[in-house]
């Protein structure tokens, strides 16, 4: 897991402002050892997701574009769903994020953050599912039940009978948020996003609890409006 947070965290350090890296500016940019980085960097390259450019840096490879095609095919919403997160980030000045299940994992897809946002954008991939608002939603839409709950704060749920209250008003509400559940001085908001009359993702937005509890109703009304208008 450790080892696919690090590779995850070099691949999304590359960006149409900074389109490459050499190995001692990522490491710095990173916080890793420079020793750190260079393996990743040559495993990343040596797997195809990287190239190396006659000035030995290091830039996204081609075949990335290729296998995002094949994304595409395969989920034929995810590019209105891209969209709908980048106008989240934007209009909220927010973190945006799209959250999937795989098999029974919460897995943060995409996470686009606004300059302005009040918060930086946490390093995890795989999320706790009982105790974020993506992971509530998908659980609750997917009829799952938690083998067991993330206690990642003392605000987190961590009973059945929690949960199961839980469940139920994500489904009437339509909507979940997590006040400090995951994250100490953080709130996330996510829905469900519906394609073919099934939910096949989570979107939200994240932040601040304090920005969140003041202006909770105006967000939660946006943010209801945008992805119901991207589905």
């Amino acid at each position: 897991m450790l080892s696919l947070q690090k590779a995850a965290n070099i691949l999304a350090a590359f960006s149409a402002e900074q389109p490459e890296w050499g190995v001692r500016a990522l490491s710095t940019h990173l916080g890793v050892p420079r020793a750190t980085a260079h393996a990743y960097l040559a495993g990343l390259t040596e797997a195809g997701f990287l190239r190396r450019t006659p000035a030995g840096k290091y830039r996204l490879s081609w075949h990335l574009a290729e296998m995002g095609g094949h994304l595409t095919a395969a989920l034929p919403w995810f590019l209105d769903a891209r969209a709908v997160i980048t106008r989240l980030a934007l209009e909220l000045r927010s973190v945006a994020f799209l959250c999937l299940l795989e098999e029974r994992n919460v897995v943060c897809a995409i996470r686009e953050r606004h300059p302005d946002a009040d918060i930086d954008l946490p390093l995890d991939i795989y999320l706790p599912a009982t105790a974020t608002a993506s992971g509530k939603v998908l659980y609750a839409y997917g009829e799952l039940e938690p083998d067991t709950f993330g206690i990642c704060t003392s605000s987190s749920i961590s009973t059945s009978d929690e949960w199961l209250t839980e469940v139920e008003r994500v489904r009437r509400r339509g909507y979940a948020y997590s006040i400090e559940e995951w994250l100490p001085g953080q709130c996330t908001l996510a829905v469900p996003y519906f394609y073919g009359g099934q939910v096949v993702a989570a979107i939200g937005i994240q932040m601040s609890a304090e920005r969140y509890l003041r202006e909770e109703a105006a967000l939660r009304t946006r943010v209801l409006d945008l992805v119901g208008a991207g589905t």
